[in-house]
């Protein structure tokens, strides 16, 4: 059992089949007994990133639909949330400035710090390059869901 941090490029891989989909899968089985969290933020980029994908047409109507309502459910039942308070939007603000991230990435960041200081053995998981440097700098164990082909 291990926990991890996922961030939004990492959880659209677990509902919309891409590089490193199958890896996330089974780390999110919950037979696993992963512990997976998640920022409150991350409903908002899922949302925004499968819609898109349906604009674009990489999905159809009915794989996004599908893909919301999994992902929907999976964050009110397994997920466990981190939530946005004031201390993290000013850490992630700090952040943002020393690493010179974008904004939701340092939210992420944030998030994934406020567990780790409670569980050093925390994994952040995202195939984001910038973010995952910044992560390790910050002294984040870190793995990209992009190497689990």
């Amino acid at each position: 059992m291990a926990a991890y941090f996922l961030d939004t490029s990492t959880v659209v891989k677990r509902y919309v089949q891409e590089t490193g989909t199958q890896w996330v899968q089974t780390l999110a089985d919950t037979a696993a007994g992963h512990f997976l969290f998640v920022a409150r933020i991350t409903h908002v980029e899922m949302t925004a990133a499968i819609a898109r994908r349906r604009r674009l047409g990489s999905l159809s109507t009915a794989q996004a639909g599908q893909a919301l309502t999994a992902f929907r459910q999976d964050f009110a039942q397994q997920y466990r949330i981190v939530e946005i308070t004031i201390p993290l939007m000013q850490e992630a603000s700090r952040l943002a400035d020393s690493h010179v991230l974008r904004a939701y990435d340092a939210v992420q960041l944030a998030a994934a710090l406020d567990i780790h200081r409670l569980d050093p053995s925390l994994t952040l998981l995202s195939a984001d390059a910038e973010l995952n440097t910044a992560a390790l700098a910050q002294g984040l164990l870190v793995d990209d869901p992009n190497n689990h082909p």
